[in-house]
């Protein structure tokens, strides 16, 4: 059965790459790409389980290819299917199948139809990547894909404020959860000097003897697995994005955020099981965590006024449930119950309008009931904090985001024309003197390593807060860039041709965002952060160019730089804490900082429309 594992992965890439071509106005063949992939998938899934369950085989392992070697690193493509994945697969193709059918007719005649159904596309490829990978690589390759179909399909009616708005909301924690599965990764790397791949985890006795003494080790690749559970599974305290997620399409929000990209934190639970199951603390930790997101959820889907937001809280607690299942060790009961969530959720959210149009039809002959009102001070304060979401979008805010802000506003006065030739002329020394004088002077060459590591994280958080200049924020994440590989490659003496690799990635994608800001400042003139200018409307070309510059540097795996950055990582020793934690920040906030850029220059009113343009919330 191993050599048949690729067609789950073929199949929706062909889906993906035929949606491409297809001309925007041809609906139906859009459409029915899109259904015919699904429909294909779900056929090959069928014959996989009847195999599986005929073969009597508790797991099958495929190693695909390798991207790079090197002595220290070896990064593959690798498959894997068990129980687990079939399960997750036949939910994802049915779901996938299904929506598809709907939106044929929901987004019929919408600009957006045909980016709505490519989303749709690269979401199910990234998805099914996910599900069967075989390691934490190949997983991350599809995690990221999910990511930034998420931010699109958020984003889907660009010309509004709250879809850009909630879709970066959505993006910045998206983002902090990729950072603690790089973390996770980084750690595994110093644990077993390998990439692992999951069906080790399979084998007990190798593991526990791999782990013997390094169980802090061990212990914090799970916190960080959990942390990045949790963001994507919406734990608490980060459930508040699953409301500003359902600004998208109906049918999106059904897939995405009803039934199979938020228990993507159950599924990366259950996958690395082995791991933690004999770590008691880690298993207090998900219970915990599972039972207190499921009581503050519970309550505020029920005092929610709109019914996506109440199906989305909804959703949540029963996945808060669904950790407490795997904690405990219940996988098969914790299957049984995403799929019933997963087809459940997607069934009200399909259906709210119509429920939403029947239950107004009905006030109109039928007396309001009098709502029941209560004298407990506790129930009238539980209710309050449900009705405000429990703050968790200003707790997030105050103590995640505003720190950040307050120290990027000190770093503004480094904002000027002296700092970066200084910084300019550090990096030069820095090249000259790793020739000729680090190897005789391992002080100074680790003086160098975290200075280069900590002014990369400064000229990011500059580029974060910069509200003015586009240009200058471009050219900022692309020295931050740069520093971050000097930083790594100082550190452990890459060989060239890896430090290479990255740098031809930073400089083709660097320069392609660059032209296409100038291009964009000589069309319009308007290429300032100060509001939402709309240019998609009319430069839809430069739009896309921009996009794919933007995920090139974020590093989308389209570039060389999804590699580069991962291998760069494996170089940082698994005692250099603070060097990991400026690198990882800087990761999170060069994605937050270009997606601004993006959705600041192409997303919203265009500013020479006669439509009022809307700034703010209401």
């Amino acid at each position: 059965m191993n050599q048949y594992l690729p067609i789950l992965i073929i199949v929706p890439f062909i889906g993906y790459v035929l949606s491409l071509f297809i001309h925007k106005r041809n609906e139906k063949a859009i459409a029915n790409v899109s259904i015919t992939t699904s429909a294909l998938q779900f056929l090959f899934i069928l014959i996989s389980i009847i195999l599986f369950e005929m073969s009597r085989a508790s797991f099958y392992y495929l190693k695909l290819f390798t991207l790079l070697k090197t002595p220290e690193f070896d990064f593959y493509i690798a498959l894997i299917i068990d129980k687990t994945s079939l399960v997750f697969l036949f939910v994802g193709a049915i779901l996938t199948l299904l929506v598809s059918l709907y939106s044929k007719f929901y987004i019929h005649r919408e600009d957006g139809f045909k980016r709505f159904f490519n989303n749709i596309q690269l979401f199910f490829l990234g998805y099914n990547i996910v599900v069967i990978a075989g390691n934490f690589e190949t997983l991350f390759l599809g995690w990221e894909m999910i990511g930034i179909t998420s931010f699109l399909l958020i984003s889907f009616y660009k010309n509004r404020y709250l879809p850009i708005k909630n879709a970066m909301k959505v993006v910045s924690l998206y983002r902090l959860g990729d950072i603690f599965l790089i973390i996770a990764m980084w750690l595994s790397h110093h644990l077993w000097h390998a990439n692992i791949s999951f069906d080790q985890f399979i084998h007990l006795n190798w593991l526990i003897e791999s782990t013997k003494g390094h169980e802090l080790l061990l212990l914090l690749i799970c916190i960080a697995i959990i942390i990045g559970s949790a963001v994507k599974s919406a734990m608490y305290p980060f459930s508040s994005w699953v409301a500003r997620a359902m600004e998208g399409p109906s049918s999106s929000s059904a897939i995405f955020y009803g039934s199979l990209s938020i228990h993507l934190g159950v599924f990366l639970l259950l996958r690395t099981s082995p791991l933690w199951e004999n770590l008691i603390e880690i298993k207090i930790g998900i219970i915990s965590l599972g039972i207190i997101t499921s009581f503050i959820c519970n309550s505020i889907a029920k005092s929610q006024p709109t019914v996506k937001t109440q199906i989305g809280y909804a959703s949540i607690t029963q996945i808060g449930i669904i950790f407490i299942e795997v904690a405990l060790g219940w996988y098969d009961i914790a299957l049984l119950h995403f799929m019933g969530n997963a087809f459940l959720r997607t069934y009200q959210i399909l259906v709210s309008p119509s429920v939403l149009h029947y239950q107004i039809h009905n006030q109109l002959f039928s007396a309001p009931t009098k709502p029941k009102s209560s004298n407990s001070k506790l129930l009238n304060s539980l209710y309050m904090l449900s009705i405000k979401e429990y703050n968790m979008d200003a707790t997030l805010f105050n103590y995640f985001w505003m720190p950040f802000k307050k120290l990027s506003n000190i770093f503004v006065y480094f904002n000027n024309k002296l700092f970066y030739i200084l910084i300019i002329l550090f990096f030069i020394t820095g090249v000259i003197l790793d020739i000729n004088t680090f190897r005789f002077h391992p002080y100074l060459l680790e003086f160098f390593v975290y200075i280069f590591a900590f002014l990369a994280l400064i000229v990011i958080l500059i580029s974060f807060t910069e509200r003015v200049s586009s240009i200058k924020v471009w050219l900022n994440v692309v020295l931050g860039h740069l520093f971050i590989m000097m930083s790594v490659s100082l550190n452990s003496h890459i060989q060239l041709k890896y430090v290479l690799l990255y740098l031809s990635s930073i400089m083709f994608f660097g320069l392609i965002g660059f032209l296409a800001l100038n291009k964009l400042k000589q069309n319009t003139n308007t290429i300032s952060l100060d509001q939402y200018h709309g240019n998609n409307l009319m430069h839809p070309k430069l739009a896309i160019t921009f996009l794919i510059a933007c995920l090139g540097l974020i590093g989308f795996p389209i570039s060389p730089l999804y590699i580069g950055i991962d291998l760069m990582l494996t170089y940082i020793e698994s005692h250099e804490y603070i060097i990991m934690v400026f690198v990882g920040l800087s990761l999170v906030f060069i994605e937050i900082s270009l997606l601004r850029v993006y959705s600041r220059l192409f997303c919203g009113i265009p500013t020479i429309s006669n439509q009022p343009v809307a700034f703010k919330s209401s």
